[in-house]
């Protein structure tokens, strides 16, 4: 695992944090920095955000662990949002946030009036797709450039080739991708009035579409490209494990993985998979060899099927899904260890899924290999035996062979 030490690593891995919980998950898992976003004027209105103390909370929790943390700002407001942004950077300004995320050149110029010293990262909503753009904002100010999604390996070295050497590539590697350009979208906005561009997406992208003619109400035709389904615009995944050292080559500094809106469960999934395949390639790069295991690990998250992206060539009918938009659940996140009793050395779980007497559990940790049991006993708080844990966020005790640690997590295989 990550040594956590003040100095920036060779490459950082950049984890998404929703709320406190999933901004811990991410460092305990191996995170070198997070992403954030405040309560006002972040493009993910639906995940749990940070207040104001929780803001100054978070940032302490990183640099008491040399990670880092990134708060996002890139919303394109309008005039009526200036004041209130205003006002809210005057109310952030004194707690040390490490960069600031920024799409929108007005919201860059107050950012600096009211905190000067502010390091800029320019977000992928910017659509930043060629090195004369890039060069533009660098000399603005902007530290980092968040590339564009539809840009290849290829052009991004050029970008990198162009750049002074202090600017920095930050690359998404991971998660959703938006059918949109650079998720620069309208469709949420007509269809449901929900703005996407300030945070309130509704995913209209992921529909179920049919065909209505006009005079023919209610009759609907299905739009198929073959037989199995119509979900024209449900973009795969990316996912580029397999990737790191082309990223690498491409001179990206950064790998981003996307999910604010998440679970707990799948930061501390994926972060720890790129987690070990980062590891591995910054110990010895020239005799890497990539593991298909940690794959396999990666896939026990939600997910759709995976996609390179654009990184190696344009998407193609292949990097669609049209049968769904369903994720893949193979596996439930069934608990999180909070602790362990000292005078029994039971762990004290607090439930996330339903679990019983006789399940067979997978118990993994930070840089740990999961390990499988089956539960034989288990206790309420009161500590009479109980057959199942069916309530959410209760505190069971469980009895152990495997040795847990605090922020261990438990999954289950779903049964087919």
């Amino acid at each position: 695992m990550t040594d956590f030490t003040n100095k920036r690593p060779a490459i950082e891995l950049l984890a998404p944090a929703g709320d406190m919980e999933k901004l811990k998950t991410a460092v305990y898992y191996g995170a070198d920095a997070v992403y954030f976003g405040g309560e006002m004027f972040s493009l993910r209105a639906g995940a749990g955000n940070l207040s104001v103390p929780e803001i100054r909370e978070a940032m302490d929790f990183l640099h008491a662990r040399g990670a880092r943390g990134y708060m996002t700002i890139n919303i394109y407001p309008h005039n009526e949002h200036l004041n209130l942004l205003r006002n809210y950077l005057m109310e952030i300004k004194d707690i040390p946030v490490d960069a600031f995320l920024v799409s929108d050149p007005g919201v860059m110029t107050i950012l600096k009036e009211i905190i000067p010293d502010a390091e800029i990262h320019l977000s992928t909503q910017a659509n930043t797709t060629n090195y004369m753009t890039a060069r533009f904002w660098a000399s603005m100010g902007v530290k980092r450039i968040v590339t564009a999604r539809e840009m290849s390996l290829k052009e991004i070295r050029e970008m990198r080739d162009q750049l002074p050497d202090e600017v920095e590539i930050e690359s998404f590697v991971h998660g959703a991708m938006c059918i949109s350009y650079s998720g620069r979208c309208l469709m949420s906005n007509f269809m449901t009035g929900r703005d996407a561009n300030m945070g309130a997406c509704t995913h209209p992208c992921r529909w179920k579409y049919s065909i209505v003619e006009e005079k023919r109400p209610g009759e609907y035709y299905p739009i198929e490209e073959d037989s199995h389904g119509s979900y024209i615009m449900n973009s795969r995944d990316l996912c580029m494990l397999d990737g790191i050292p082309d990223l690498a080559a491409a001179g990206v500094s950064s790998l981003k993985i996307e999910g604010r809106m998440k679970s707990a469960y799948y930061v501390a999934t994926v972060v720890s998979a790129y987690r070990t395949a980062l590891d591995n390639y910054l110990a010895d790069p020239d005799n890497y060899q990539y593991d298909p295991a940690w794959f396999t690990e990666l896939c026990k998250a939600s997910h759709r099927e995976f996609t390179h992206g654009f990184y190696y060539n344009k998407p193609s009918a292949e990097d669609q899904n049209y049968q769904s938009s369903d994720y893949i659940r193979e596996y439930s996140f069934v608990g999180m260890v909070k602790g362990v009793e000292p005078e029994t050395g039971f762990a004290l779980v607090e439930q996330r899924n339903k679990f019983s007497i006789g399940d067979e559990i997978e118990i993994f940790g930070p840089g740990v290999p999961f390990t499988k049991e089956v539960i034989t006993e288990m206790y309420n708080q009161e500590g009479e035996p109980v057959e199942s844990a069916p309530h959410p966020q209760q505190i069971i005790k469980l009895k152990l062979s495997t040795p847990v640690k605090e922020n261990y997590i438990l999954r289950m295989k779903k049964q087919i």
